[in-house]
């Protein structure tokens, strides 16, 4: 990972020093892996990792028989050891000489790791998911709320959009109003924190405090995605303009920041600049004073934390966190709104200032996964917000995947410099699949509900595990490692067996086709034993099983997509959070009938806009009075 602090500081220490890579020549072929480019590789060794050392983490040091069987590893070594942690220099010669002297031992080692992991990739079947294991991943959540800046569990935090989706859905189900609380406080704290950057967009990777204030101050697009994802859905359910806003700051940074000319998005932007954690971003008083002048700079660091004793290292990370803005505005004799709009221009001043400094390390390799996200967010707000520029960057986006990242037919995983490279993995056919629908139900454009079939098809033949169930990480076609893993675990991103679960569960009812339901089952089933252990685990995937317990509800409407009743009818669909109700909207049956077969007979009534209505698996007859569906759909 390019973007990795740990990663940089491992460099200065150790790679790029003479001596520790003559040990390490001498020793050992040394292979640098792009974790975000070989996740397959990533997920097998890490998890060694883990077992060896209870941690995982980046930078990650596994050391292997020429076989690829894992005999020791860890993650940041000193180039000294230090505190008890063992040196680099010090692991590179005694594993060494413990492999020269006793090859036996290492290899048995390997044998046992090996083995073991073999073991665990096999899923832990268990009965039928059931109810309550909804239930229990939303108590699980509730037992690690902290109930005053919130987020789950303790420094550092981490933001998790997939555990707040799944509880605006488990608000939407059960009308908990405490779920919905839980979502609430953590996006307000998160948006005033210093985790999110206020000058110029975005959210960091996580924050290293409980209040959010201190961020790791790398940027990554998934997070971006993910974040803004989530602040939709917040918004749908309590219309909220803060939330509204936030996502149009993400998608400006993304947009001037993250995107390539060619339409694809960037991966990340480091935390170091000037080889300095956080440089690009923090500030000083008499900084902000030169720049806004005496009155306007006095009241920025008054609103904004700015102090000569600072928040980090000295200097200030801008934030809201214990902000007085009423206070403020009183002691000024300002309205809260005027002191709102000079705080604007403020940030815009100072945003050009920090325009001209020394800007982080860009990761501009281009993923597939990572732009599915995106691509995602971008056409949900277009849809929710009316906002055409949204659903343009979604487009192109999309189109420069399709044009630029497919060989022989065959998805790939990254581009960079005009090479594509790497056979996709589960993650970006179930990524690009959730692009697909999204941009489906936002133009009501057959292609991309076309373009998602062919997806769904091309996954389960690619990654499906035809004797176990479930979905592998990488196809049958891609390069044979010491396993094939599986992976559930919804951590930074949500799994892609999770992504595909709730995909599945939406193409299912967009197009009638019962066998995906049927796939969506047997995945649940699979998994049913893991999930059952540690549901917040894998909150994304319990949002698709959530969504077969509520009510789920099927749309159609026909008519022209200019007719004025037809616009009004969607606009106030698309402005709802309404995650059980799919939409097919087109002119006529017919126009359905080749990728939703159940469409070929249905007509308007009397050449006007008509709704067909299906609820929890029986269909009303068709009507002409819009409002009536609203009804039943609100």
């Amino acid at each position: 990972m390019s973007t990795c602090h740990w990663c940089h500081v491992m460099h200065r220490e150790s790679f790029a020093d003479e001596e520790v890579a003559e040990l390490l020549n001498d020793r050992f072929v040394s292979i640098k892996v792009d974790r975000e480019e070989r996740p397959d590789i990533d997920h097998i060794y890490m998890k060694v990792v883990q077992g060896l050392t209870g941690q995982g983490g980046w930078p990650l040091h596994v050391f292997l028989t020429p076989n690829q069987k894992p005999f020791y590893g860890g993650v940041y070594f000193p180039k000294e050891g230090r505190y008890g942690q063992p040196g680099f220099k010090d692991v590179i010669t005694q594993l060494y000489d413990q492999y020269i002297e006793n090859p036996e031992k290492i290899q048995n080692i390997g044998d046992k790791i090996t083995n073991s992991l073999q073991e665990k990739v096999r899923a832990e079947q268990g009965e039928q998911l059931e109810e309550k294991v909804l239930h229990r991943c939303y108590n699980q959540l509730s037992r690690t709320f902290d109930t005053i800046y919130g987020g789950f569990g303790q420094a550092p935090k981490f933001p998790t959009p997939h555990l707040l989706t799944f509880l605006l859905k488990y608000h939407r189900w059960t009308g908990e109003k405490q779920a919905l609380n839980y979502v609430t406080t953590t996006l307000d704290s998160m948006a005033k924190g210093g985790i999110y950057d206020h000058l110029g967009g975005g959210f960091a990777r996580y924050s290293v405090d409980q209040e959010w204030l201190v961020p790791h101050f790398e940027k990554m697009l998934y997070d971006n995605a993910l974040l803004a994802n989530a602040y939709i859905d917040a918004f749908t359910v309590t219309k909220n303009e803060r939330y509204k806003t936030v996502v149009q700051e993400i998608f400006e940074y993304v947009e001037r920041d993250m995107t390539d000319p060619l339409g694809g998005f960037y991966s990340a932007e480091d935390a170091d600049s000037e080889g300095m954690e956080g440089k690009f971003y923090v500030w000083n008083p008499k900084e902000i004073i030169v720049h806004l002048g005496e009155k306007k700079g006095d009241l920025f660091c008054q609103v904004y934390d700015i102090t000569e004793k600072g928040n980090f290292e000295g200097n200030n990370i801008p934030n809201l966190i214990h902000a007085r803005v009423e206070n403020i505005a009183e002691e000024e004799g300002l309205s809260v709104d005027a002191l709102l709009v000079n705080m604007e221009e403020a940030k815009r001043q100072l945003f050009q200032i920090r325009d001209e400094r020394i800007h982080p390390h860009k990761d501009d390799k281009i993923l597939t996964s990572w732009n599915g996200y995106m691509i995602a967010a971008l056409a949900k707000a277009g849809r929710v917000f009316n906002n055409a520029d949204y659903t343009v960057m979604a487009k192109r986006s999309y189109r420069f995947i399709n044009e630029n990242m497919v060989i022989e037919g065959r998805l790939q995983a990254r581009f960079r410099d005009g090479e594509t490279a790497y056979n996709g993995y589960l993650d970006d056919y179930a990524n690009l699949l959730w692009a697909s629908i999204e941009l489906y139900e936002t133009t009501y454009e057959l292609d991309y509900l076309g373009k998602a079939k062919q997806l769904t098809e091309e996954m389960i033949e690619l990654f499906w595990d035809k004797e176990g169930g479930g979905f592998y990480l990488s196809g049958h076609d891609s390069e044979q490692l010491i396993l094939r893993p599986k992976e559930l675990y919804d951590g930074a991103t949500p799994s892609g067996n999770s992504v595909a679960a709730n995909q599945l569960w939406r193409l299912a009812k967009l197009t009638g086709e019962t066998r995906f339901e049927e796939l969506l089952n047997k995945l649940f089933n699979v998994f049913s034993g893991e999930v059952s252990h540690y549901p917040n685990g894998s909150a994304h995937l319990l949002e698709a099983f959530l969504l077969t317990h509520l009510k789920g509800k099927e749309v159609v409407v026909l008519g022209l997509s200019e007719d004025p009743e037809v616009q009004t009818f969607l606009k106030k669909l698309h402005e709802r959070f309404l995650p059980e109700v799919t939409v097919l909207s087109s002119n006529s049956g017919l126009n359905l009938a080749s990728l939703a077969s159940f469409a070929n007979e249905y007509e308007q009534i009397d050449d006007k806009p008509t709704v067909y209505f299906c609820e929890n698996f029986h269909c009303e007859r068709p009507t002409t009075d819009l409002d009536s569906i609203l009804t039943k759909l609100i």
